[in-house]
């Protein structure tokens, strides 16, 4: 099969997009194919934004001391084998198609027990989980899907679980508040594990300690147990001091930009620290300063085009935004920046609009290539209320907004610098990334 064949049939199923509350179904495939996540120990993240970077920051610390990794994120950027990494690479297209036709026979016998078919992102985890074990791995990283309790990932015990910083997402599935959130994000600490939770809102913060108390896990928080202790802006990147759960490192330097990476960069390390050090050990300098020199995290701030620059980012909710807004304060110099936003019809758009506007010049609105994108029309009358008339052009197009915003920029180029940042979703992030970088 080729990566769109296998693409095709994950897209026929239920979408990624939808949680039906029930691990029945991919507990019955994992059990069918020998229950595969049963064979490595696992570091499981969670949490609203961070995510995807905090465990590719895990990862490559894991295997920078010399392990054989696997992990899983979501969601892609621009192919669907970027979401399964093994040792460092993503599955190749023989790869994918095999871990697709492994599992393809047993589809069917499972789709017909249940009362709903396998979804996209429950076939996907076990591809994921097959694939580490038949390696085989000696750690797996897995990044959450949606939420945590009900989450497909979820059927595993992972002997740490990550706990990134917790906002307001998916309220349709995880609640409207943010203690109903941390609560369904809480169910990934399983007894006797080692949770590391991030900076949290208060509320956020007791749920997840209290989940910890009834169920036996130790808890180490950003800010007392482990944190950022000093961190500075630096050529290409930024240069931070670390305080981990065994000791101290200084001098890490890492590309990703914004005070949130540094602090991704600190959950990260605990987490290492926890699976490597059994949470009180402390890893060799030299190996922490390789593995973040080395991280990267495509669709994060991620610099696709020079001259004029242009910025991609996969923000899409306020809280998300408004760390990218002040990432984009505290890295660049821009005396204009032009924004290109979209966003799908089930997030706060009018809230991320709100966080860019203090950082953006104009803003170009356009349509995600995403059957659930909010129309354009709709989202530039939103952005008309926050920027003005005069601030807003609304550009179906992606390929057709990009251009237009990059003739904004470049009408201002004599003045000083300038540049274009394009926010809002992933699915938008990545078609520039394709459309930028070929």
């Amino acid at each position: 099969m080729t990566p769109a064949e296998v693409e095709a049939e994950l897209l026929r199923r239920w979408p990624e997009s939808q949680l039906d509350p029930s691990l029945d179904r991919i507990q019955d495939l994992l059990g069918v194919l020998g229950d595969p996540h049963t064979a490595y120990p696992v570091i499981l993240v969670a949490g609203t934004n961070g995510k995807t970077s905090t465990s590719r920051m895990i990862e490559a610390l894991v295997r920078a001391a010399g392990l054989r990794t696997g992990l899983y994120t979501s969601p892609h950027l621009e192919r669907v084998a970027e979401r399964i990494v093994v040792d460092g690479e993503a599955l190749d297209d023989e790869a994918l198609a095999a871990a697709y036709e492994d599992l393809a026979p047993y589809l069917e016998i499972v789709d017909a027990r249940h009362e709903h078919p396998l979804s996209f992102f429950e076939v996907l985890t076990a591809m994921a989980y097959a694939t580490f074990a038949e390696a085989p791995v000696d750690v797996a990283v897995v990044e959450v899907g949606l939420g945590g309790t009900w989450d497909a990932t979820n059927l595993v015990d992972a002997q740490v679980a990550v706990v990134t910083p917790i906002g307001l997402d998916h309220q349709a599935y995880l609640g409207d508040t943010l203690a109903a959130i941390a609560g369904e994000k809480a169910g990934i600490i399983k007894p006797g594990s080692l949770a590391i939770v991030a900076q949290q809102p208060l509320e956020a913060a007791e749920v997840l300690v209290r989940r910890c108390a009834e169920v036996g896990a130790t808890v180490a928080r950003e800010g007392l147990e482990f944190g950022v202790a000093t961190r500075s802006v630096a050529v290409g990147g930024q240069l931070l001091t670390l305080r981990g759960l065994g000791g101290v490192y200084d001098e890490v330097f890492t590309s990703l930009l914004g005070a949130h990476q540094a602090h991704n960069a600190a959950v990260a390390l605990a987490a290492a620290e926890g699976l490597l050090g059994g949470g009180g050990e402390s890893l060799d300098p030299d190996l922490v300063r390789t593995a973040f020199a080395g991280v990267r995290s495509p669709g994060r701030l991620e610099v696709v085009r020079r001259s004029p620059t242009v910025l991609i980012d996969a923000a899409h909710n306020p809280a998300g935004a408004a760390a990218l807004a002040d990432a984009v304060t505290d890295s660049f110099t821009f005396d204009r920046l032009v924004g290109v936003v979209g966003v799908l019809s089930d997030k706060d758009a009018r809230g991320i609009l709100d966080a860019l506007e203090p950082v953006l010049s104009e803003v170009v609105v356009t349509r995600p290539p995403s059957p659930r994108a909010m129309n354009p029309d709709v989202l530039g009358a939103l952005a008309v209320a926050v920027f003005g008339e005069n601030r807003v052009v609304v550009v179906p197009g992606v390929a057709d907004a990009v251009a237009e915003a990059v003739a904004l920029a470049e009408d201002s180029a004599a003045l000083g610098g300038s540049g274009v940042l394009v926010a809002g979703s992933v699915v938008l992030a990545g078609e520039v990334r394709r459309l930028l970088r070929g």
